[in-house]
């Protein structure tokens, strides 16, 4: 039977800084290189950049669209996902992926990793939220230092979460 891929969902927000678009377009290629599946909101920003990334690597990328029309998708989304639901694809984001890596990110970022955390999918932090309970660090989502560390943290935690599960 041939191995199939990990899929791997990069969130964060639409419009992103020169910097956060520079860490994204890594974590793409990364996702590329390690033959991932990519997963994204399949808009601008972090979205558009992560895709570019994983574009130039040959990577396979996956939009899933909040609108009425696959055009709305960036250019570098090779399987556009028309929902027509608006903000309530996150949810479809994140439950399409073994793990979740997060760059920045503004409220919907937020939300998605809400979602991600409650389904028991990892996530995976790069310059992006912080989480506390009354007055104590909540350490659910991950940290890491730099695009190959997420990656590889994704995709160690995707594969422990593959082999606890049993597929359908």
């Amino acid at each position: 039977m041939p191995k199939k891929p990990k899929f791997i969902a990069v969130i964060g927000g639409s419009r992103c800084s020169p910097k956060e678009a520079e860490l994204a377009e890594a974590v793409g290629r990364e996702i590329a290189r390690k033959g991932a599946v990519l997963v994204c909101g399949g808009m601008g920003g972090i979205m558009e950049a992560t895709c570019r990334g994983a574009h130039t690597e040959g990577g396979m990328t996956i939009g899933i669209l909040p609108g009425e029309s696959r055009h709305m998708a960036n250019p570098y989304v090779q399987i556009p996902i028309v929902t027509g639901i608006g903000y309530a694809r996150n949810v479809i984001v994140v439950k399409s992926a073994q793990a979740v890596i997060a760059i920045g990110g503004n409220y919907g970022t937020l939300s998605e990793i809400s979602h991600a955390l409650q389904s028991n999918i990892p996530v995976i932090g790069l310059n992006t939220w912080a989480l506390s309970r009354e007055g104590q660090t909540d350490s659910s989502i991950l940290l890491a230092q730099n695009p190959a560390e997420a990656v590889d943290k994704a995709l160690n935690l995707a594969t422990s979460q593959a082999s606890s599960q049993v597929e359908e």
